[in-house]
């Protein structure tokens, strides 16, 4: 192939050849590589130009891609010395801004460099890591049709090339992995950009040296989500209101009024997700960020690596989010998984919570699993109620034999672990007591255990949560479950004992699966969730009022083997329907104790206290 070369477009004024070859261009590049080392450095010069064009002069692609070629048949005469910037100049080049010509000869010479010699190979894996992310220029191409087709041409070069390398070298997946999450952009990094990077590390995670770097890419990618979580603050806009249970608040209702143009539906959640993420860009971050990967886990499932995958992020989850005591958002990646295969990942997270709620040597370690364990039972519409039941009856049994194994009275510090689990156990049997008490055979375990509990001089339902105590005997009075009936409610959301017990990081004020308030991810969730609503709670004129309303009626059948059964008001319903009506639907929010103002609202615009997130102390 012959080829043209003017002197202005090489920046050699030197070359006055009207036409030169292929291989002649190839004998240049390795006399200017092999004259740089003698020093004299004219053609070195040139060399540079072809590679990094003065300002305003636009590359040659041809010379440019001939060169390359060139150099990747001649890295045996480089010197990392010598010839520094030449190769700095090349490997800093963005394959974001060249065609497929140029994008093939970069790789073709990264591998060839890389292989070359080991120093070379931090260089080369530092250039493909860099290539995750677009100039900050090209940001605004990526959802434009020239701009897709190019992330997946930079992509797929990206990550064909990692895999090379790695079977070229491999120790170079240990290097990767390393580099990739040192280089994991900050929080406060633009949201496409964060994206697309983390896209590249599940691609890795999924890809042919998965088995080598997989476990890094997802641990450093729940961190990042935690990171996100947690730097989501609620104080500047809410404020306590512990005058109102918790029950209560999930089933409140949209206040304020609407503008006559605002339609319901999708329409009013994104207004409603404006009044609280408006400028919070993290929030959106991390809504984007929990959707690319429940994305991942859907392909996980079906490529049939979703167990594989799930025991990492499960002990991930034991690592980092069941130590966060203010994650909102980043424990329903667990959540999910647990959705797309309950008999495995759903009974293995159950296990583990159980299990270090049980044995941990930390006492709030334990009281967080239990609080995890309890609001998951409760919250996951995909638990057959056997499943659930077979928790309950190990919380009780447990309670039980502390109680056999303790004397005195109420302290709540000292006997913190065993009010958090009866709280969990009452919590969870507000969701499902109808369920599981409709079947004899749980009914008879349940009551086996449970009066003699509660009757203890630890005096649980003293320190336990009034609201959650309040709502448990209100449903232990319908369902006819023997309970001790001298409880006074105080009307308050939380009590002095409760604060005793829940510690400085207010754990008994811990639901870490309230209803999920990121938009986007709550798509994912709500199919799977089980909604206070949905419980049909119909307790609103308090326990001495059934009149119309036969236990029959109430109790939600479930039998064993299927999932939480809710009952029928004799209006056939749709998931669109329900979206249609999201502003009659704000009943189904949150039952953590939070807020009921929104900073400065007038008189009578009480904050809808459904949609509050739990509050900033966890």
């Amino acid at each position: 192939m012959g080829m043209e070369l003017h002197a202005e477009k090489a920046g050699c004024a030197e070359m006055e050849i009207a036409e030169i070859t292929d291989s002649d261009l190839f004998k240049l590049v390795r006399h200017a590589l092999k004259s740089a080392l003698q020093g004299d450095p004219d053609q070195y010069e040139q060399l540079l130009r072809v590679m990094h064009p003065d300002e305003g002069v636009l590359p040659d692609v041809a010379l440019l891609v001939t060169c390359l070629k060139a150099l990747s048949g001649s890295v045996s005469c480089l010197d990392i010395v010598h010839h520094k910037s030449l190769i700095a100049s090349i490997l800093q080049m963005s394959m974001w801004n060249y065609g497929t010509d140029v994008m093939d000869a970069l790789m073709e010479f990264n591998i060839s460099l890389a292989a070359s010699s080991g120093q070379y190979v931090d260089l080369c894996l530092e250039m493909l890591v860099s290539n995750f992310m677009p100039p900050d220029s090209f940001i605004s191409l990526l959802n434009q049709p020239p701009g897709i087709l190019r992330k997946g041409q930079v992509i797929d070069r990206v990550h064909s090339t990692l895999t090379y390398i790695a079977k070229l070298l491999p120790l170079s997946p240990l290097r990767l992995e390393r580099m990739i999450t040192e280089r994991m952009p900050h929080i406060f990094t633009k949201e496409p950009l964060i994206l697309i990077y983390v896209e590249n590390m599940l691609k890795l995670e999924s890809g042919a040296i998965g088995d080598l770097v997989g476990r890094t890419m997802l641990v450093a990618i729940m961190d990042k989500l935690i990171d996100l979580d947690v730097d989501i603050a609620w104080d500047d806009i809410l404020q306590e209101d512990f005058t109102k249970g918790i029950f209560d608040m999930e089933l409140g209702d949209l206040e304020w009024p609407m503008d006559d143009g605002q339609q319901n539906g999708d329409e009013l959640q994104i207004s409603w997700m404006e009044r609280y993420f408006s400028g919070n860009l993290n929030a959106q971050k991390l809504d984007s960020l929990i959707v690319l990967t429940f994305e991942h886990l859907n392909f996980c499932k079906e490529s049939g690596r979703l167990s594989q995958v799930f025991h990492t992020l499960l002990q991930s989850f034991q690592q980092t989010v069941l130590m966060a005591y203010k994650s909102k958002f980043a424990q329903f990646v667990l959540f999910y998984a647990c959705s797309l295969d309950p008999e495995n990942c759903g009974r293995r997270f159950a296990d583990t919570l159980f299990h270090k709620f049980k044995s941990s040597k930390y006492p709030e370690w334990r009281m967080s699993a239990v609080a995890y364990l309890a609001s998951y039972l409760a919250r996951a519409k995909f638990l057959p109620i056997s499943f659930v039941a077979e928790y309950v009856e190990s919380l009780l049994e447990w309670c039980s034999t502390y109680c056999s194994n303790q004397g005195g009275s109420i302290n709540p510090k000292a006997h913190k672990e065993f009010y958090a689990g009866c709280q969990a156990m009452m919590y969870v049997l507000c969701f499902r007591m109808r369920s599981m008490l409709a079947i004899p055979r749980i009914r008879s375990r349940i009551s086996k255990h449970i009066e003699d509990i509660l009757r203890h001089p630890l005096s649980p339902l003293m320190v336990c949560l009034p609201s959650i105590v309040e709502e448990f005997l209100r449903l232990a009075k319908v369902t006819h479950l023997d309970v001790p009936d001298n409880f006074v409610s105080s009307n308050l959301l939380e009590s002095e004992l409760s604060m005793a017990f829940g510690g400085r990081e207010r754990l008994d004020t811990f639901f870490p699966f309230d209803p999920c308030l990121l938009m986007k991810s709550d798509r994912f969730i709500r199919p799977n969730f089980v909604y206070w609503s949905m419980v049909r709670s119909s307790y609103d004129n308090d326990d001495d009022d059934d009149e119309g309303t036969s236990d029959e009626d109430d109790i939600e059948i479930c039998t064993a083997g299927n999932g939480i059964n809710i009952p029928n008001d004799g209006t056939a319903r749709s998931y669109d329907q329900d979206l249609d009506e999201f502003g009659n639907k704000m009943s189904k929010m949150s039952i953590t104790p939070k807020v009921a103002q929104w900073g400065e609202l007038q008189s009578g615009r009480q904050m809808p206290s459904s949609l509050l997130p739990c509050p900033d102390s966890l």
